[in-house]
């Protein structure tokens, strides 16, 4: 690539993942979540004719990016969005916006009576998210998903029930099982057997990868960090309301409610009473309700803390981030006789090198 990056941008179709070009992309962002899409965005100049043609490739919603470092497949989703702008002085550039392919559940509706009654009696949570991304992987053509091992289970049973015409978006059915514990993500590599691009699903409770700590040391490897301390975001009690089951036309329609839920795990402090509320107006399970309202009181409970560290990529940091744990050594002005933590990373931002910055990645934290 003409531009000094250590990444390669790898342009594909969607519906075959066969390669349509490799183009230069500067101002490159991009990021990764568990739970959650991730996003990148990047500028394809377009200085001359050529180039321009090779770009007119790129088709919003048929076309995949994938970013290649060191042979490795760092990050791949669906582009979205272009974007062709021409400066004052006639400078062409084309704009690029896109998400992991966990973004294919929110632009996808359940138009099945697959979901309706099948998992209406107590099922695993993993075998639910697979026939979800299952019937999502269709409509991705021949490349698809790879749903993983039909014989991997959690151990956690959950019920669930969609049905035709109610227009449940994929990703809403999936934040269903996700606000009770179950984590996915997409993972993009080579096989290493005939190098073929791979996109698979990986399931946990939660997500959890590789056998060893990293360690990040401030001074050192830590660029900088934030710690923040957030108590808008969590709570001390919690109640889930979910759809009306009253039939009668005449009398009040009151939506079916779960019982009050207080933290599994006992706040370390004496708090104040802070209420937590939830909707789900297509659920009229009370248990499904009460694990729901369970989940949310458990996961952000009192204060919610989001560590988050900026660091230098080097050669040794794999791209396999998410999941794995990261024991953070701090010792400065806050810390006098130093932090050693551990966390578990669930969110990675990458800025690639780029006209003298550095390679460096803001990695997201929780709790391990």
């Amino acid at each position: 690539m003409a531009i000094d990056t250590p990444y390669r941008a790898i342009f594909c179709d969607l519906w075959t993942d066969i390669t349509l070009d490799i183009l230069p992309l500067r101002d490159v962002s991009f990021e990764d979540y568990i739970g959650r899409a991730g996003s990148l965005s990047g500028t394809i100049p377009i200085p001359d004719r050529a180039l321009a043609e090779r770009a007119h490739r790129i088709k919003p919603g048929r076309t995949t990016v994938y970013l290649e470092r060191g042979g490795d497949l760092w990050w791949g989703g669906i582009v979205w969005t272009t974007n062709l702008q021409s400066s004052g002085r006639g400078v062409l550039t084309l704009g690029i916006q896109a998400s992991t392919f966990d973004s294919y559940a929110t632009r996808r509706r359940i138009r099945t009576n697959e979901f309706e009654s099948r998992f209406t009696q107590p099922t695993d949570q993993f075998t639910i998210a697979r026939s979800l991304w299952s019937s999502l992987s269709d409509g991705l053509g021949v490349s698809g998903i790879d749903v993983g091992d039909a014989a991997e289970e959690s151990g956690v049973l959950r019920t669930a029930s969609w049905r035709y015409g109610d227009e449940t978006a994929y990703q809403e059915a999936l934040d269903q099982l996700i606000a009770q514990g179950l984590e996915y993500q997409i993972l993009v590599y080579r096989d290493p057997d005939d190098g073929k691009r791979v996109r698979q699903l990986k399931l946990g409770s939660p997500i959890r990868t590789g056998a060893t700590d990293m360690i990040f040391d401030r001074p050192g490897a830590i660029l900088s960090y934030s710690i923040p301390d957030d108590a808008t975001r969590g709570g001390t009690q919690a109640l889930a309301r979910g759809a009306s089951t009253n039939s009668n036309a005449g009398t009040e329609s009151r939506p079916t409610m779960s019982d009050l839920r207080v933290p599994t795990k006992p706040l370390p402090d004496i708090w104040p009473q802070i209420d937590v509320s939830e909707d789900h107006n297509d659920i009229s399970d009370k248990a499904t309700l009460n694990a729901l309202a369970q989940a949310a009181v458990d996961m952000p409970w009192g204060s919610v803390q989001i560590p988050e560290i900026s660091i230098r990529l080097a050669g040794i940091v794999p791209p396999t981030l998410l999941g794995r744990t990261a024991r953070i050594r701090i010792t400065d002005e806050w810390h006098p006789t130093g932090l050693d933590a551990r966390y578990r990373i669930v969110g990675v931002k990458v800025r690639p090198a780029e006209r003298g910055r550095p390679d460096t990645a803001d990695l997201a934290l929780e709790e391990s």
